[in-house]
């Protein structure tokens, strides 16, 4: 494990005490999507429920989570279904959304006493962009018409994207794609001002990224089919469901209620418009009660 990996995670496990059983802890990782699903689970069990929420966001990526989850620091947090098979259960990329939520119920299930709730509704890929005016400059619509360029570019992707099995490595071998330079590696909420600003040629980003349009970045299609589905759900540690059953029908009333429009003008309120979260959020749950 790299040091400050280690760091995080030693901080995170001392700095927690044990869930408390009147009270329901959500995490989440350190991108503005995930603070916002966070927030949306928190604000949901609120109102349905009434029980006391902690809020632990921006616990780093994925790793972090899994391991606050499993030790008890933490109760919920939103989780995507190709990560949770590659990057935790290190399976291989499966193309099939059902088949991957299955498996990864049925192994969360198994291996760490962890329940998958249903789908928000969204999915939220790997999107491989560039800036717009390159897309339009030299006609590229999918990431296998950038090999020839790719040569003369530097990209730019998170940590776990470096590392993980459906990362970088297995991106450039699918494509034949080679960088002039070695990627930077940057934290998540930088990649696309440093694309727009010319510090990078081409990052992995998120397809529900508000900030897209915004910056005219252009996202090219995975036509060779790299990306598993990477649909959002909560993951819940199973003793917190059975001290609180109530739980369980207050989350699933969230299932299929967030498209990827939704989740694209959620993210930009918050990145684009620079709103609060708990704002955004609670208005949006608000639409969800309307009957119009």
């Amino acid at each position: 494990m790299i040091p400050w990996f280690s760091f995080l995670l030693a901080a995170l496990l001392t700095a927690c005490g044990p869930t408390r059983e009147n009270r329901i802890v959500v995490g989440s990782k350190n991108f503005t999507e995930q603070l916002i699903l966070g927030e949306i689970i928190a604000q949901q069990i609120e109102t349905k429920t009434h029980l006391p929420v902690e809020r632990r966001f921006y616990l780093a990526g994925t790793y972090i989570c899994h391991q606050a989850i499993l030790a008890g620091r933490i109760d919920i947090y939103p989780e995507y279904t190709g990560t949770a098979l590659t990057a935790v259960l290190k399976e291989k990329p499966e193309s099939d959304p059902a088949k991957v939520y299955n498996q990864v119920r049925t192994e969360y299930e198994k291996q760490f006493h962890l329940t998958t709730g249903p789908t928000f509704g969204f999915n939220d890929t790997f999107a491989i962009e560039i800036r717009g005016a390159d897309a339009r400059r030299l006609g590229l619509k999918t990431i296998s018409q950038t090999a020839p360029y790719t040569p003369n570019w530097r990209p730019g992707f998170g940590y776990e994207f470096m590392e993980r099995p459906d990362g970088y490595k297995g991106l450039a071998a699918t494509y034949n794609l080679h960088f002039a330079a070695s990627p930077r590696i940057m934290d998540l909420g930088l990649l696309t001002r440093a694309l727009k600003d010319k510090q990078i040629d081409l990052i992995a980003g998120n397809a529900t990224d508000g900030l897209i349009p915004a910056l005219d970045l252009f996202v090219l299609e995975d036509d060779k089919h790299y990306f598993p589905p990477y649909e959002a759900v909560p993951i819940i540690r199973q003793q917190t469901l059975t001290l609180h059953p109530e739980l369980k029908p207050a989350l699933d009333q969230l299932a299929g209620k967030i498209s990827d429009a939704d989740m694209r003008q959620l993210n930009y309120a918050v990145d684009g418009q620079h709103r609060d979260v708990k704002d955004v959020v609670r208005e949006f749950l608000r639409t969800l009660e309307s009957p119009n």
